[in-house]
């Protein structure tokens, strides 16, 4: 790839694409349920980041979206796009992502790295921003939510890495408990 913008986005949907595979073979309950202090979950980081392009690559750019996100309403409870309602299902949740992902697509088609856009929510020194700014900063904070998501997924039942056909780990059988042992006794020397 040589296309700076091509290469911007192949970067975003690795990252999109490992998100979603994290919730491969999970019950709706541990697709939903908090397992870190600050209620970090799977279903919750895909609404957020949902929420986030479609903030990003469409009002910050001029196209809105037309979808409701309820909880960006000025009323709206604190963290309310970090989880998801009984109400919001799986499938609804992934089908947002998956609209946020061809809305996302739409800017990118017609406008260029240097398009001049506005981030209503930044400060207003920060505000004025270019297409390539914000693609490097989902890029960002995509990847930034696929180590949570990690991290969660693996506290659940194990599974990690990046993705399905290639988890970019060492080969099965490896002996992560003997690893982990290591681990532990090299920090114990501190303790």
């Amino acid at each position: 790839m040589t296309d700076p913008k091509e290469t911007l986005v192949r970067y975003l949907q690795v990252a999109r694409d490992a998100l979603v595979w994290k919730l491969d073979g999970l019950s709706d309950y541990d697709a939903r349920r908090p397992l870190t202090p600050t209620g970090t979950n799977l279903l919750g980081l895909i609404k957020h980041l949902a929420s986030v392009e479609l903030g990003y690559f469409g009002d910050t750019f001029g196209r809105p979206h037309g979808i409701d996100l309820p909880w960006h309403a000025d009323d709206a409870e604190l963290n309310a796009d970090m989880w998801a309602t009984p109400e919001e299902s799986r499938e609804w949740v992934l089908d947002l992502y998956h609209r946020a992902w061809q809305h996302a697509a739409g800017t990118f088609d017609v406008l260029d790295l240097e398009a001049r856009g506005e981030v209503p929510w930044w400060p207003a020194d920060r505000r004025t921003v270019t297409l390539h700014q914000i693609l490097v900063h989902m890029v960002a904070e995509t990847h930034r939510h696929a180590g949570h998501a990690d991290i969660v997924r693996e506290t659940i039942d194990g599974a990690a890495g990046l993705r399905s056909e290639s988890t970019n780990l060492p080969d099965e059988g490896y002996d992560w408990a003997g690893y982990a042992a290591q681990v532990e006794a090299a920090a114990g020397t501190f303790r």
